[in-house]
């Protein structure tokens, strides 16, 4: 299991944002689980980029921070369902305002995210 090697840093409210919401899928997670994707599965449906192992442990981090409530049936095969708890439906009105920053900036995001990939690209071409 990973062990931090360095307290992280709680002294404003950005730190604590960043502490309970950084992770690749995290912000996605929330959001397709308020939208009603509440099994596993589904949200994997959802994520194709992301494994299996990366979902659960983001899912288990957004438990653990309390965003998200994890309910299991006693049936054979077990089944798993996920739900936003009071705090977790608190942040869905930013990350909807997040995804309207995002599309009303889209083509000037998209440009200078490629610029700069095409530039890792090259850097890595240049070291081989």
């Amino acid at each position: 299991m990973y062990e931090r090697k360095i307290i992280p840093n709680l002294n404003c409210g950005l730190d604590l944002i960043g502490e309970v919401l950084y992770g690749k899928w995290k912000i996605r997670l929330l959001w397709f689980i308020d939208q009603g994707h509440q099994r596993p599965s589904e949200l994997q449906r959802k994520i194709p980029d992301a494994t299996r192992r990366v979902l659960n442990i983001q899912l288990k981090e957004l438990e653990d921070h309390e965003l998200i409530t994890k309910k299991i049936y006693p049936v054979v095969p077990p089944k798993v369902e996920y739900s936003l708890t009071e705090l977790g439906k608190s942040v869905i009105p930013i990350i909807l305002q997040l995804g309207i920053w995002g599309d009303q900036n889209e083509t000037h995001l998209r440009t200078v995210i490629l610029k700069r990939l095409n530039a890792e690209s090259e850097s890595l071409r240049l070291e081989e």
